[in-house]
Formats: structure tokens, sequence, C-alpha cells
């Protein structure tokens, strides 16, 4: 301490010469660049003191891990749409499953508004398909959705809509087909007994008859946005029934003949033909528009035609 104080009073006492102010200024100068660059932070103001500091993105996966769980991925959805041989009826294919992987049947059809609340397998996405306007009956498919709309409603008014209800459902987990407690009737077409499948009880044609429909007619029919029911087989007739898309379709007459028909007579000699069976709403129905064509053709005369074809309706005029 004594040393330092007479070197610092020598200091003070005697001049310097140019070479050793020079040597301190550049000690004094070193040291402070030093200490300026070891004490370099940023400065926080006021209004950053409150703000929590933002994660880089390659920190988040590993902040989050620590932290907590690791978070869980959005339900995705991507709708496909087909067309179908039938103008008013459109198959929508969503990349999840329609029917539960249990589900008794592979189809389920939905006629009216009713029929979406009723047990045993009611349905909000059905119910809420047919709160939109012009769609007349909902059927699913084991991965697929096909809405038929009336003849005078335009799909370019329903498409949005059904797409935005699908894609809620999808999204928010909410279960497409419920199962409740039955009733003494089936409000929904189909989900009770498949009737392609084996019995016991059945013959040897009835079982060659019931393979053919599952393992080659059925699979172009759901092509379509539809499906098949095995009725009976009485004298040679193989009584089958139409569903989705092909209910109502006009070239369902064609459907039956040309294609069913020609190839289970092909294949099962005791095959003679083959009918489909109408449920009683639609008998009236088609009987009702046949007395409208013709009071149609009795107001514009021998020269007018059919605006469409197959059973019941008018292709020509004679």
């Amino acid at each position: 301490m004594l040393r330092r104080t007479i070197f610092n009073t020598r200091l003070a006492t005697r001049p310097l010469s140019a070479a050793e102010s020079k040597s301190i200024r550049a000690t004094i100068l070193g040291s402070y660049r030093n200490i300026h660059q070891s004490a370099r932070l940023p400065a926080i103001t006021a209004s950053e003191a409150h703000h929590r500091p933002t994660l880089r993105p390659h920190q988040q996966s590993v902040a989050t891990r620590v932290n907590g769980s690791l978070p869980t991925g959005k339900r995705t959805i991507f709708i496909q749409t087909e067309n179908t041989p039938n103008p008013d009826a459109l198959k929508f294919i969503p990349n999840h499953r329609v029917l539960p992987e249990d589900f008794p049947t592979s189809f389920l059809e939905y006629l009216s508004p009713r029929s979406t609340l009723a047990p045993p397998h009611p349905s909000p996405l059905a119910a809420n398909l047919f709160n939109v306007d012009g769609v007349t009956s909902v059927f699913y498919g084991p991965d697929f959705i096909t809405v038929t709309k009336a003849s005078d409603a335009n799909w370019a008014h329903i498409k949005p809509e059904i797409f935005s209800l699908i894609t809620q459902t999808v999204t928010t987990g909410e279960a497409i087909v419920n199962t409740v407690a039955k009733s003494s009737e089936n409000a929904q077409e189909g989900g009770e007994e498949e009737s392609l499948s084996y019995n016991e009880e059945d013959d040897e044609v009835v079982g060659m008859i019931k393979e053919l429909l599952e393992t080659r007619i059925r699979p172009a029919i759901q092509e379509d946005g539809g499906d098949i029911e095995f009725r009976s087989f009485e004298n040679g007739i193989v009584m089958l029934k139409l569903r989705g898309a092909c209910r109502t379709c006009d070239s369902s007459t064609v459907t039956l003949k040309n294609g069913i028909e020609s190839m289970l007579m092909h294949y099962i000699e005791e095959v003679q033909g083959v009918e489909q069976v109408m449920d009683p709403e639609e008998e009236i129905s088609m009987h009702e528009f046949a007395k409208f064509e013709e009071k149609l053709r009795q107001q514009k005369g021998a020269g007018a035609t059919a605006s469409t074809g197959g059973k019941g309706t008018l292709d020509t005029a004679d």
C-alpha cells in the first residue's frame, strides 16, 4: 500500500513522457474495451419487461415435451365427391369410416326426417342433412355417404352445405350413427341383418346367388353410390331390392335386366329372371307418376313423350 502511494505520488509530480503517456492510454482503453464487450447485454424497455420470451421453432417441441405431454394432432378431413348414374344422387367419400366396424349390415338408408331420430339407429348427421332444402334421402355405405335431392333442386346450392355438415361431424369426433334400444319397427332401411350373409337354412342355389351378388355385383353397385338386398328366390325368379342412388335411378331397370339378371342366368341355370321389390311407398309413387304422365299425354296429344324411362313410364307415345 505504501509503495503504491509513493508510485502514485511520483506519477502525479513527475511529468510523463510521450511514450509513457501512450502506453498508459492503450492499457486503459484495452481494459475498458474488454469490460464493455463482456457487459454488452440487450437493453430491456418497460414495454418488453412484461412480455414472455418467444421460443424459436426448434425449441418449441422440446419445451412442450418437458413441460407437459406431446400435443395431439388435429383430426383432418378430406371429402371426395363422385357422380352416380342418377343425376339426383351424389356420392361423398370422406377419409373417415361412416358405418361402425361391427355394424350388422353394409348400408343404412334414411328416407324421411323422422327416420333420422327414431331407433334403432338414429343419426344426427342425417338429421342435419335433411334440414338442407332439397335433400330427400340419405344413404350410408361402409365408407361413403350418398345424398339424393329433389329433381328441381340445384347441386350448386346443396353441395356446400353438405360439405360443411360432414366436415363438422368428422372433425368434432361426433358419432355418425348411434345405436339405441330397438322398437317394434325399424325406422331406417337396413341395419338389422345382412341379407347376403351365409345362412345354414339356405339351399345350394340360394347360396350361389348370394355369393355372386356379394362378390361380383355388390362392389359395382357400391361404386355407383348404392347397395343391393336379396329378398327371395321363388319359381326361378330372384327378388332383389336396390338401395341408395340406384333406388331412384331411371336406369335401375337396365341394371337389373342387362347386368344382374344376365350374370345370374349365365352362372346359375336355375335362375329364370330377376325382379325388383317395390316398397308400398314406391308403388304409390310410381302409380301417381304414371297417372301424371297419362294426363300429360292427353293434354299435349299423342306426340308427347315422357321425360324419363323405366317401369311405369312412357318412352314413346303411339
